[in-house]
């Protein structure tokens, strides 16, 4: 009896189990629920308005392969980012990305001249910003990015596609952007709202006519863009009466 009791109750239990799972509705396909995911609406409680960015509180860095042992990043000191937000319908929204890229920081911390004496330039940074075979500053001061088309791709995601223009060249571009937090107020300015987000993105460097290195393949040719940064609400300033 001791051994049969518990077998009932087992076989008992098993029973109900299986009647509430037929008379459960069936779980929705996956599909459906990533279209229902994918369809929920972003949630930004900024309000909508043009947005500069927080320096202070921001990055921006690349990423690409060297000599097949490690991932080398480097990353960029001055650059202006301009969003114009919409949250109820943000394929209205745009961003727009300048460098300088003579801003480049890679932290290379040999004797660039005594490793290179045939340069011409005093740092690596130096070259890399400089040089024809890289982003050729002197010809081509600044980057850009210019979104052309933003659409959500899931709760608190979006695409952002746009145009890079680097080296004198133009070539679409896309990055993918993730929502890390907004406030109709900065927490700790006040002001206008505030925003910040998370954006990733790839692209092929020789594509811009930057192809050094490559045969034979000794960096990448991949790029890859990480950016982290705040967005603060540019808040027109009440007039300043005349003076009299």
């Amino acid at each position: 009896m001791r051994s049969f009791v518990p077998a009932v109750a087992s076989s008992t239990t098993a029973l109900v189990a299986i009647a509430l799972a037929a008379c459960s509705p069936p779980a929705p396909p996956a599909e459906k629920q990533a279209a229902d995911s994918a369809a929920a609406p972003v949630r930004i409680e900024a309000p909508a308005g043009r947005y500069a960015l927080d320096p202070n509180h921001s990055s921006l860095s690349f990423t690409v392969n060297h000599v097949g042992l490690s991932n080398y990043v480097a990353r960029f000191t001055k650059y202006q980012v301009t969003l114009d937000l919409d949250p109820q319908n943000l394929a209205n929204s745009s961003v727009v990305v300048t460098i300088d890229p003579t801003s480049i920081r890679t932290d290379y911390s040999a004797d660039y001249r005594a490793q290179h004496p045939d340069s011409k330039f005093q740092t690596w940074d130096e070259d890399l910003a400089q040089s024809d075979k890289f982003f050729d500053a002197g010809q081509h001061p600044q980057v850009e990015f210019r979104s052309t088309r933003v659409e959500q791709t899931g709760p608190g995601s979006v695409r952002i596609v746009g145009d890079l223009a680097l080296r004198g060249q133009t070539h679409p571009v896309t990055l993918q952007a993730t929502l890390v937090g907004s406030s109709p107020t900065h927490p700790f300015y006040g002001g206008g709202g505030a925003i910040g987000f998370s954006a990733q993105g790839e692209f092929e460097r020789s594509v811009f006519g930057m192809d050094h290195l490559l045969k034979p393949l000794l960096v990448g040719d991949t790029v890859r863009i990480e950016f982290e940064g705040e967005f603060q609400q540019a808040v027109p300033q009440a007039a300043t009466p005349a003076n009299r």
